[in-house]
């Protein structure tokens, strides 16, 4: 696996492990961003979604899908983005703009692998 893949895997397993704690302990990750506890089932929703975008993002690493890896980057940036917009919105507290910021830090790792693998071929 590149190294510019490996930074597709590692999120992807973030994404995985988040889903996971969304459909289980959905409480424990919202709690700590100001929101209140919920029994609703949406949280949990997200949570399944979550688990297979980040098995998207797993198995777009391991076949080393560059359209893929190069859509994410402007995807993750766009997150932060967005719950920026939530925050300032007043929708949202702004711890929730620390998702955010490990989305877009992860999109500047893998930009940063792309143009590294970029000037060592060529």
């Amino acid at each position: 696996m590149t190294r510019v893949a490996r930074t597709i895997f590692v999120f992807g397993l973030y994404i995985v492990a988040l889903g996971i704690l969304l459909i289980a302990l959905p409480n424990l990750v919202i709690g700590p961003f100001g929101f209140p506890e919920t029994r609703e089932p949406w949280i949990r929703v997200l949570g399944v979604v979550a688990v297979v975008l980040g098995l998207y993002y797993i198995q777009a690493a391991r076949q080393e899908v560059t359209a893929f890896i190069n859509w994410t980057i402007w995807g993750r940036c766009a997150v932060l983005a967005g719950f920026a917009g939530l925050v300032i919105a007043g929708v949202a507290a702004p711890p929730l703009i620390l998702f955010g910021a490990i989305d877009a830090g992860g999109a500047a790792w893998t930009a940063l692998e792309l143009r590294a693998s970029r000037r060592a071929t060529g």
